[in-house]
């Protein structure tokens, strides 16, 4: 008899058998508040009725066309969509899966349009598991261990955080830019590096935005050396952080765009987004894959972005962002065990450290645990995975937030 693999291990006990927005039911028909969205995957809640229409219909048409072999309208009319919410001369995509499959395609595209080898990665970020993706991964070392060597070129420059260090935000980014320069004067230099790659909001890394400053320092670093800004917005896109793109808090346009996740409400679909100019830098025949733009997920990323647009749903992770984090903060003040809440509309953290104030991870578990058997699904993450991580569905109501809010409270009671 067949099993799945010993190391897939559930962050919960539940087997979903239906979902509908902000819930999930499982096989005895027990209801969840779901606040993992598929780790941010489904934007606009589980099967909205508009997405399912729309892949409802696609399948009855054409399940998959490859779309180096031939095209179909599915595709052409998401590129012209997607000119709606793509920042300003971004206006060339490539498509393909899975979030690690367009970090690749990124490096690649990096790689061959500068003629440089190297790229600089910043300390906490999750790029993918994939051999290159992995190689500039430094959230946590199991997703990069034991399968040495790895991809060579990569250097790993410090990122603001300022809980890490124990410093104010500032300091933090002094510091990180202070010593991106000297990596660039000692390690890889900028006639090497052909990019810059970051998360906005360190994901997997535990929920840390950057800051303003740091990323216009990295704008003006790679203006200023021809080296690529290219932003990882695999988690932050889509509506996620209460804006469209994560780095529009920040003021800073990417030379390469990385989307995945919540583009398709659960649909395998992710991208690049870069220049013409820049796309045709790429080498012929260095682009493509089998999978990539599947009909179906194109046509259900398509329903997405009509119902973000509809239901404003940016503009609902926004409010209701505030919303869930005031009564993280308000649960945190009673408990002197979470140092912080942190993150960009409904992509927040709330970091558990003990009295000394080493990470504490198996407190932050004990408190997802105690979160999920009194039926509210969380994930963590963190070096030591010392955060709880609310990311529910952008769909999710104020009363959704409120029952969360109280369900949280409940589960702390339990382990605090």
């Amino acid at each position: 008899m067949a099993h799945l693999s010993p190391l897939l291990k559930q962050a919960t006990p539940v087997i979903a058998q239906r979902g509908e927005g902000a819930i999930l039911w499982d096989e005895q028909d027990e209801r969840y508040l779901d606040f993992t969205a598929g780790i941010g995957v489904t934007s606009t809640g589980h099967a909205h009725p508009d997405v399912v229409a729309a892949a409802q219909r696609q399948i009855g048409k054409l399940i998959h066309a490859q779309y180096t072999t031939v095209m179909h309208r599915p595709l052409l009319d998401l590129v012209d969509r997607m000119s709606e919410v793509l920042p300003a001369g971004l206006d060339s995509m490539f498509f393909v899966n899975s979030g690690s499959e367009a970090v690749e395609a990124a490096l690649r595209l990096a790689r061959q349009a500068t003629g440089r080898p190297n790229v600089i990665t910043f300390h906490g970020g999750f790029h993918g598991r994939t051999v290159a993706a992995a190689s500039m991964t430094t959230s946590g070392t199991k997703f990069r261990s034991g399968f040495a060597p790895l991809m060579p070129g990569v250097a790993v420059s410090p990122f603001p955080s300022p809980t890490h260090y124990g410093w104010s935000q500032e300091e933090a980014t002094a510091f990180a830019l202070r010593e991106l320069d000297y990596l660039l004067q000692t390690v890889s230099s900028p006639q090497d590096t052909a990019a810059f790659l970051v998360e906005p909001v360190l994901g997997e890394g535990g929920y840390v935005p950057a800051s303003a400053e740091f990323l216009a320092g990295l704008r003006e670093r790679a203006d200023r050396h021809g080296i690529l800004l290219v932003l990882d917005e695999v988690q932050t896109g889509w509506g996620r952080t209460g804006r469209f793109w994560g780095h529009e808090h920040f003021g800073v346009t990417p030379d390469v765009l990385i989307t995945a996740k919540g583009i398709a409400s659960g649909f395998p679909l992710s991208g690049i987004a870069a220049s013409e100019e820049l796309m045709s830098k790429a080498w012929p025949g260095s682009q493509g894959g089998t999978y990539g733009a599947n009909a179906v997920a194109c046509a259900a990323a398509l329903a997405t972005l009509d119902v973000m647009q509809r239901e404003d749903l940016v503009g609902n992770a926004a409010a209701r962002g505030e919303q869930l984090r005031g009564r993280l903060q308000a649960a945190a003040d009673g408990h002197t065990a979470i140092t912080d809440v942190r993150g960009l509309g409904l992509m927040l953290g709330a970091e558990f450290r003990t009295a000394d104030g080493t990470p504490d991870g198996e407190t932050a578990a004990r408190a997802q645990q105690a979160a999920a058997r009194h039926g509210l699904l969380l994930l963590t993450c963190g070096a030591w995975s010392q955060v709880v991580r609310f990311i529910p569905a952008l769909v999710v109501t104020p009363e959704q937030v409120d029952e969360a809010g109280d369900l949280w409270e409940k589960a702390l009671a339990d382990v605090l």
